[in-house]
């Protein structure tokens, strides 16, 4: 089973257009229903997107790579525990998979069949990650943790102006995504978008040292949930990606060349009433890791896994609830308004990103 790839010209080309004829017209709502269809039902998508290049990410990744593989000493001196980690850096052994501390997530692991059941972490992920903002933040707001200044280690010049770069243009893939899903979902174009404005993203990398930690197995990042609402990853050095989609079916992820992997998060799944579910998935290096950690050795380079990840987030002081039709929804009952900011604060004292443990 592969993911479909959407190539999100076509939609850019017809919207910006003053007129479009009714074949166009019905091409989009066909591309929408295509996007809003895949994210019901596989909790995912690939996209590409023309103005975000492979290009772009390789800058991303090599930059990145070089801070990764700087000591461990200085990347502490990114570190903000008192701001739970949502900007600077967040050492290996601080995120705890949610599969370890959920217990109703370790109850639907076992219905999950054998064949297709995670791989189970032996305690917090061995990764490292950079939170960086994307994005202008409210001048009021009552989530002042989650909208703090950005971090910038010394010694990369280049860091902000290319955290920035990149980082607007995945934001710009999310937005277009988020309003084809929201005519894909019969609501207004703007449904999603209207409350991303202003909120927290953030671009997340994550560092995993393949030298220390590259043998068959090992987990990078345990089966989990995202808390916002969409996640998009530029293509990794290093496979190792897992998912399952809604049927319950555990598939590898393979990004084509060029293209971008879109993850539902907790937020989407609110504001659909359920309609829509966070994808689970986890990162585990596997035997297409080690080929791939093979050929990097051969040809000299970076050892670190670098996931190019950014976590689209609903502004924290917008009202989490279901829309539009959802509203009436079956499961709407279990999704009760809640500032987004809240819900965020609630999950990552789940996941150990917040409080007095971290100290």
């Amino acid at each position: 089973m592969d993911l479909p790839v959407v190539d999100l010209a076509p939609y850019l080309e017809i919207v910006e257009c003053s007129d479009p004829t009714a074949e166009e017209e019905a091409h989009l709502r066909s591309m929408c229903a295509a996007v809003s269809a895949s994210l019901r039902d596989t909790g995912a998508l690939i996209v590409k997107d023309p103005r975000c290049t492979a290009q772009d990410n390789d800058r991303f990744l090599d930059m990145m790579e070089s801070y990764f593989e700087r000591s461990d000493e200085f990347k502490r001196l990114q570190e903000r525990p008192q701001l739970h980690y949502q900007v600077g850096a967040t050492p290996e052994g601080i995120e705890v998979p949610r599969s370890l501390v959920d217990e109703e997530m370790q109850e639907k692991i076992k219905k999950i069949p054998k064949e297709y059941q995670p791989a189970t972490p032996s305690g917090p992920d061995p990764k490292w990650r950079y939170m960086w903002r994307v994005g202008p933040r409210p001048l009021n707001t009552c989530f002042k943790e989650l909208n703090a200044e950005p971090v910038i280690p010394d010694g990369f010049p280049e860091w902000k102006e290319t955290m920035d770069f990149w980082g607007s243009k995945m934001i710009s893939a999310i937005e277009v995504v988020a309003e084809m899903a929201a005519i894909g979902f019969g609501l207004s174009k703007d449904a999603f978008t209207s409350l991303m404005n202003q909120g927290p993203h953030l671009l997340a990398p994550t560092g995993s040292d393949l030298k220390k930690h590259g043998s068959e197995g090992t987990v990078f990042a345990g089966f989990h949930y995202d808390l916002n609402f969409l996640t998009i990853h530029g293509r990794s050095r290093f496979p190792g990606l897992n998912i399952w989609v809604r049927s319950g079916q555990k598939m590898e992820v393979k990004v084509p060349l060029g293209c971008l992997l879109i993850q539902t998060g907790k937020q989407l799944e609110w504001l659909t009433g359920g309609e829509c579910l966070a994808g689970m998935h986890e990162v585990v290096v596997t035997n297409r890791t080690l080929e791939a950690i093979e050929r990097a050795r051969q040809e000299n380079r970076s050892l670190w896994r670098v996931s190019s990840t950014l976590f689209g987030h609903i502004a924290s002081d917008a009202l989490l609830k279901p829309l539009g039709q959802f509203e009436e929804g079956p499961l709407a009952s279990n999704y009760p308004p809640m500032y987004a900011g809240e819900y965020v604060e609630q999950e990552l004292s789940a996941i150990n990103l917040k409080g007095v443990a971290l100290m």
